[in-house]
């Protein structure tokens, strides 16, 4: 009765770890990973022979041990065989050693026991923060200037098989591109032409991380340190820049108000009554003002007329 329980347990065990052998062989076809796919074939027809031939000599001790060891196998083989790649990775595959291809997402059957070796990549967006570097400008000036630097993996092999450490080589370059490329403009060119020069960073970057599989999307100065001194003379050289300007405007208002006092007197010269109205005008301007002196303007050509007359009555 004991054999016959145990042969049952054990001929459902095979039959259940059977099922699960064809899905693992099924899934390998599908992933298009024939070479897994035939060795789980081949495995699994020694297996499930050696498994038959020790149930059906189950009476022995030597045919119980060896059924119990054939139901452990799958536990011991199959798991091994099988990566999780995410939506945001891919696998880089080597076998023996060697590049075999890039694994898609999903569930992949690979070799197990150390054969096949998965390195993943993340292909998401990574954010690299450039340290303060110290810059002399092309006029030797001393600044420190921080960047960041926006990147992503394009080619999973690349970045596995050209470059050891592909973030830290393209922090390291980032570094060194903000030094040489700042240092040849002047500090008025860095304050004024940031959008050309992370224009500038980005294409020098992305073309020098090409062939390490790197896209290099965007790099961003951040900030600009200038020295206290400097930003004293740039403070002194803005306040007499405004100063220019409030001088320039003031004699341009000068010059356009003397255009049109000159076009008035012309107007009055050939009108003098319209002088006259501009006495009695000026004249209700000031008893507005509600003052106790009143300048009462008296014509020049009307005090001229009686000293002329006095000169006549006198040379008479």
């Amino acid at each position: 009765m004991g054999d016959i329980n145990l042969g049952s347990i054990l001929t459902l065990a095979v039959c259940i770890e059977a099922i699960w052998w064809i899905v693992w062989i099924g899934l390998a076809v599908s992933r298009k990973i024939y070479a897994n796919a035939v060795f789980l074939l081949v495995t699994g027809v020694i297996w499930a022979g050696i498994d038959l031939y020790a149930l059906l000599t189950l009476g022995s001790a030597a045919s119980v041990v060896i059924a119990v060891a054939m139901v452990v196998v799958p536990f011991l083989l199959l798991p091994g065989m099988v990566t999780i790649i995410t939506e945001y990775q891919r696998g880089v595959l080597f076998r023996f050693g060697k590049l075999v291809s890039e694994l898609q997402p999903g569930l992949n059957i690979i070799f197990p026991f150390g054969i096949d070796r998965v390195v993943k990549i993340d292909l998401r967006t990574f954010t690299i923060d450039v340290s303060k570097q110290e810059v002399i400008t092309k006029d030797n000036i001393p600044v420190n200037v921080d960047a960041v630097v926006y990147f992503n993996v394009f080619s999973s092999t690349l970045a596995v098989t050209k470059v050891a450490n592909y973030t830290l080589s393209t922090t390291l370059l980032g570094q060194t591109t903000l030094r040489s490329i700042l240092g040849q403009h002047d500090l008025d060119e860095i304050l004024q032409k940031r959008t050309e020069l992370n224009k500038l960073l980005t294409d020098l970057l992305d073309r020098d991380t090409d062939p390490w599989g790197i896209k290099v999307s965007t790099v961003e100065i951040k900030s600009i340190e200038i020295p206290d001194s400097m930003k004293r003379a740039m403070a002194k050289q803005a306040e007499a820049e405004r100063e220019r300007r409030a001088k320039v405007i003031a004699a341009d208002g000068e010059f356009q108000a003397s255009q049109r006092l000159a076009d008035a007197a012309a107007v009055i010269a050939t009108q003098p009554a319209s002088l006259q109205l501009r006495y009695l005008q000026t004249l209700s301007e000031i008893a507005v003002e509600k003052n106790s002196t009143i300048l009462f303007p008296l014509p020049i050509d009307l005090i001229s007329m009686f000293l002329n007359k006095g000169k006549d009555e006198g040379g008479k």
